[in-house]
């Protein structure tokens, strides 16, 4: 591997890790398409900040978009709260008009100035390594990766520090504000993580990577477990996995590196919806087939003793006419008397079916429920 190649890899890995930490929350708060929001209306706080500053290379144009960022949240929940709309309407209100503003102001006034709408949309990684940090000539790698790698030290030392605060806002936002804690200033601040996340990795991969690296990678770790600091983690894996498997998909098809690395990452959503062992569809599909025969079994059980000792135990212990009583199609019935005499709960005497002591325990336990 060339030393260009090995860059973009560490800037996608770095980028995906960055993405999933405050992604996380926003999947767990079901704030997934906030980020959408705020990855397209930062670019209004890139515009307005330049036209005070003048350098795009300018930190200023961060903390302009983190205020956007914020401003956006704002907006979303004054449109929401008038209760004439729900949020999502409210996001799609707000976040078209911000950022259609900034492609406005960009076209009119800076139509000289390297800020195109359009890079910063698709954006392009495989630019990341000629565009370098050089102080006093030291080449010490791509601006990119020092810039990610700032926002990921920030976001790791946010959750870390305030892993308490967020876990119990996020969960329980009413217990939290019972605690003295500050809801509002905990989403405050995570949307302001959003924000600058958001912006910082514009340059690298544009804002529609941003969120598919955001959103993705944390919804199937969702998944996969229940526990917060297991999810985090596997967030930041998956993401890292996807980033990497985009950019050799890219080389291998010829394509362009941001859209092969959000092409991978709904690829291992959709694997990991599929496969999860609670709660993907497959397993889900095989617990309720084993929930159909253990009830349609436990029906079997509890009929054979309701009848067990009556005049008409006869009658209804006979395979047929307990099939046609449950209605049952007969492939169904014998499957289902099948598995009940292999686990010893029946057996079939004289064409009669029979309740063993085991059945009888099954039987009650199964009436208890």
């Amino acid at each position: 591997m060339t030393s260009a190649q090995i860059d973009v890899l560490l800037v996608a890995v770095v980028v995906a890790a960055s993405c999933a930490i405050p992604g996380t929350f926003l999947v767990l708060r079901r704030m997934a398409m906030m980020s959408d929001a705020i990855s397209h209306t930062v670019l209004l706080g890139i515009v307005l900040a330049f036209f005070v500053v003048a350098d795009l290379n300018s930190p200023i144009l961060i903390l302009g978009a983190a205020l956007v960022g914020l401003l956006t949240v704002v907006l979303v929940e004054v449109v929401s709260r008038t209760g004439l709309v729900r949020e999502d309407t409210a996001i799609g209100l707000v976040f078209p008009a911000l950022f259609s503003i900034a492609v406005i102001l960009i076209s009119s006034l800076a139509g000289n100035v390297h800020l195109d709408s359009d890079a910063v949309l698709l954006g392009e990684i495989a630019f990341a390594p000629f565009n370098r940090f050089a102080p006093f000539g030291v080449d010490l790698g791509p601006i990119a990766l020092w810039v990610m790698g700032a926002i990921l030290l920030v976001n790791l030392a946010g959750t870390f520090l305030f892993f308490k605060e967020l876990k119990l806002a996020t969960f329980d936002p009413a217990l939290a504000a019972a605690l003295g804690f500050s809801p509002a200033l905990v989403h405050y601040g995570l949307m302001a993580v959003v924000s600058v996340t958001a912006v910082g990795a514009f340059d690298a991969v544009g804002s529609i990577l941003v969120v598919a690296l955001m959103i993705g990678p944390p919804a199937a770790a969702y998944l996969l477990t229940d526990r917060l600091p297991r999810m985090l983690g596997l967030s930041v894996v998956i993401g890292a996995a996807s980033a990497v498997g985009g950019y050799w998909l890219a080389r291998l098809l010829d394509a362009n590196i941001a859209g092969s690395m959000a092409t991978v990452v709904g690829i291992a959503f959709i694997l990991v919806l599929l496969l999860a062992p609670q709660r993907g569809l497959v397993a889900t599909a095989r617990r309720h087939r084993r929930q159909r025969w253990t009830f349609a079994r436990q029906m079997l059980l509890i009929h054979l003793a309701t009848h067990e000792g009556t005049p008409t135990e006869v009658d209804e212990s006979r395979p047929d006419h307990m099939q046609r009583h449950m209605r049952w199609p007969p492939a169904f019935g014998n499957r289902v008397v099948q598995t009940a005499t292999e686990r010893g709960l029946i057996v079939l005497e004289n064409d009669q079916l029979r309740l063993t002591p085991q059945g009888r325990q099954a039987a009650r336990e199964a009436a208890v429920r």
